[in-house]
């Protein structure tokens, strides 16, 4: 071939491999183009402010702040007195109200990433969203629908005045997003997402994702535990003859679920003070002129798991069932998952049912899954009726709903009525069955049958004893041992938990030790601070002294040390630490019951000590210094621990000491009636009414006082409020 031939053929290559590169560039520019298209998270719907504002001035509330700013909201209607609350606490946690927007909706992992894909997946296959579409007009009270409404009202207010506050998509707030904030997070309490992470246990990074996903949402560690107490005395117990009630559930210092406080009083005769999640347009638990109750959390065994037999096991689409094969309901599920900046990942799932519930496909087989609540979205209507009870007649009314699955309630009045309820939505299943195993899912007469009254849990009312209390324990302790439930009168398949602990027994002892009374004494035994020998945490204790004493001389020092423990959990207490720590590594409390692997409690001492030593230089610091609260530039310390009725959790951020106090008693309400409508309320918050506002008076300004284990008296008359109000201003008109 000649010179000038290899010259055009090179030439042509050239051209050739030229335009290839240059077409390449072209596709290579699409497909990016096409990345970048597919991975932009898309643009929210524009949010209305104008149309916001108009439709704030349907409402009327007045907003007084006392002189620790809360917010007292007054209104003509229910609906302006919400309106107004949506407005306050929007003004005080608006991110947090935002984070539990984004949840309910199931839209949580566009915001929150990786870690919350999981929760949006469960929220769209319990299918909250769908019920409340269907049914949100012919389940809920015209003046339901009106409270949520207003309070989304209020809340798309804030909004429209505070633009740059508000992340895209937020707003506009609706009614059906404040149901929704009910309906998927009420089956949190009594641990649905325990038994959801059960069934990935063969998949260790899903029941991992499970596990962060809580921690993710509802600020809740892994390894992190709370309880409640509550308690109300009659005037048969009383010394002075006046009725009792102690509102003091144990919550996160912050988060979704976190106390936040306000009063409302409306025209139509809506009177409470007391404590509420974001989100939450009424009071979950406080008390008013005539009436008060408390919640505690329950275990209630209201979830069980069925074994489907299914045609393809890759992608199921029928399950065998009654002796045939049942169709799938199946949906489709999409999110987004934030990856960075502008971009999220698109995700599409399958969403399957069954008559028994959702239905799960996990490493170990495909599972359908019964739970209480399932298609409920009445909650808010029943704290709704509970709400504007005026006697003890219609509250029980109230609880007669079950919209509430689950939870122990206590009741005290002005009549001088008191009751417990161990709430819990039970499930008529069959009988001489082991219902914490998988069953069989094909088969009818295992499917549940609806659900028991409320006349079926373990309850008691007006009590000769004159007392009623519960911390998170067994309820047939709740009284006097005349008064107790029995028993042998709720067979297993009940599903009533029987757990102990220690606040337990100490609140039995204490409440239950003393026929007479006193105000002083009622509270004193709710801020008792000491671990029963009976405790668990004492059988720790024992068991290390037992096993160390005499026998290890590098560790007697910490045997000597537990060896003259009082078990009494005071700031200045020196044994504390290295026995709360030690039984905090080796067992935990509560949740550890069922962990069939024996801990090492050795070990666990040792490594205490190691900590204790390399960061206090000594084994025996004050419990005040190893625990704080800690808020700001104030830093305290606290008496009370986990597990104590004078509850104290402290959480571990890094490796660093003290810990922070993170939950245990926060919000407490203290209510006394000495008759009918006559009431003196007292309350306590760890922080402030300020929830994320550093540069406010009031984002710890009640810190010191919870520390010191004393209370402030909210003005509940006009006229008290005003001499100390710290604002007061009509919402919308500023």
């Amino acid at each position: 071939m000649s010179g000038s031939a290899i010259d055009r053929r090179n030439k042509k290559i050239g051209e050739i491999m030229g335009m290839i590169f240059r077409w390449a560039l072209v596709a290579l520019g699409v497909a990016a183009f096409a990345a970048l298209f597919y991975f932009k998270t898309p643009e929210p719907a524009r949010f209305d402010a104008r149309a916001a504002k108009a439709a704030a001035a349907a409402y009327d509330a007045r907003i007084i702040r006392d002189a620790y700013g809360v917010p007292h909201i007054y209104g003509a209607r229910d609906a302006d007195a919400a309106f107004g609350l949506g407005y306050a606490h929007a003004e005080d946690d608006w991110e947090t109200i935002e984070e539990v927007l984004f949840f309910a909706r199931g839209t949580l992992a566009q915001r929150a990433g990786r870690d919350a894909a999981l929760t949006d997946y469960l929220v769209a296959a319990m299918g909250a969203m769908d019920d409340i579409e269907a049914r949100y007009d012919a389940d809920l009270s015209p003046q339901t629908r009106a409270l949520a409404e207003g309070y989304a009202a209020g809340l798309n207010l804030y909004c429209a005045e505070k633009k740059s506050r508000c992340a895209p998509g937020a707003a506009p707030v609706t009614g059906h997003d404040i149901v929704a904030g009910f309906a998927t997070r009420t089956p949190f309490f009594y641990g649905l997402d325990e038994h959801l992470t059960k069934l990935f246990e063969g998949d260790m990074e899903i029941a991992d994702k499970a596990a962060r996903a809580k921690e993710t949402f509802l600020r809740v560690p892994q390894d992190f535990e709370t309880g409640s107490n509550a308690m109300a005395v009659a005037p048969s117990r009383a010394a002075d003859g006046h009725t009792r009630l102690m509102v003091n559930s144990h919550q996160p210092y912050e988060g979704p679920v976190a106390w936040y406080e306000a009063r409302v009083k409306s025209e139509e005769g809506w009177d409470m003070i007391g404590a509420l999640f974001p989100g939450a347009p009424l009071i979950l638990h406080g008390a008013g002129p005539d009436l008060g109750w408390t919640f505690t959390v329950n275990k209630p065994d209201l979830v069980d798991v069925y074994a489907l037999k299914v045609d393809n096991e890759k992608k199921p689409a029928r399950y065998e069932f009654a002796g045939g094969w049942r169709d799938f309901d199946v949906k489709e599920v999409k999110f987004r998952v934030h990856i960075w900046g502008p971009f999220s990942l698109p995700v599409t799932r399958r969403a399957l049912s069954s008559v028994h519930g959702p239905v799960f496909e996990t490493d170990e087989g495909v599972f359908a899954v019964s739970y209480a609540g399932r298609g409920e979205i009445r909650t808010i209507e029943q704290y709704y009726r509970l709400n504007r009870a005026r006697n003890y007649a219609e509250w029980r009314d109230a609880m007669e709903m079950m919209a509430i699955p689950s939870l122990n309630v206590v009741y005290a009045d002005g009549d001088g009525v008191i009751a417990y309820y161990y709430n819990a939505a039970l499930p008529v299943r069959a009988e001489n069955i082991d219902w914490s195993k998988a069953q069989d899912g094909g088969d009818p007469a295992l499917v549940w049958r609806g659900r028991r009254s409320l006349n079926d849990v373990p309850q008691v009312v007006m009590p000769a004893s004159g007392y009623v209390v519960n911390a998170n324990h067994t309820p047939f302790e709740a009284s006097g041992a005349d008064d107790n439930p029995r028993p042998e009168n709720f067979p297993p398949h009940f599903g009533v938990d029987t757990r102990a602990t220690n606040r337990g027994i100490r609140i039995q002892a204490l409440y239950g030790g003393d026929a007479s009374i006193t105000g002083e004494e009622f509270v004193a035994y709710k801020m008792d601070d000491v671990y029963a020998p009976s405790s668990r945490l004492m059988e720790l204790v024992n068991s290390l002294i037992v096993t160390l004493d005499g026998k290890d001389a590098s560790m007697q020092p910490a045997v000597d040390l537990l060896k003259g423990w009082d078990g009494a959990v005071t700031r200045d207490s020196r044994a504390a630490p290295l026995a709360i720590l030690t039984a905090q590594r080796a067992r935990g409390f509560l949740i550890n019951d069922e962990n069939p692997e024996t801990p090492d409690y050795v070990e666990a001492l040792t490594a205490v000590k190691g900590e204790l030593e390399d960061a206090y230089g000594r084994i025996d610091p004050e419990w005040g210094e190893v625990v704080r609260l800690q808020r700001g530039d104030v830093s305290l310390p606290l008496d009370g621990g986990p597990d104590t009725l004078r509850a104290v959790y402290g959480a571990r951020a890094s490796d660093d000491y003290p810990l922070a106090a993170a939950g245990g008693d926060t919000y407490i309400l203290y209510a006394d009636w000495s008759g009918p409508r006559d009431v003196a309320i007292k309350t306590i918050h760890q922080y402030g009414a300020a929830t994320l506002d550093r540069a406010s008076p009031h984002y710890a300004d009640q810190a010191p006082l919870f520390a010191a284990e004393e209370w402030k008296t909210p003005p509940m008359e006009l006229d008290a409020l005003l001499e100390e109000a710290t604002a007061d201003y009509r919402v919308g008109e500023n």
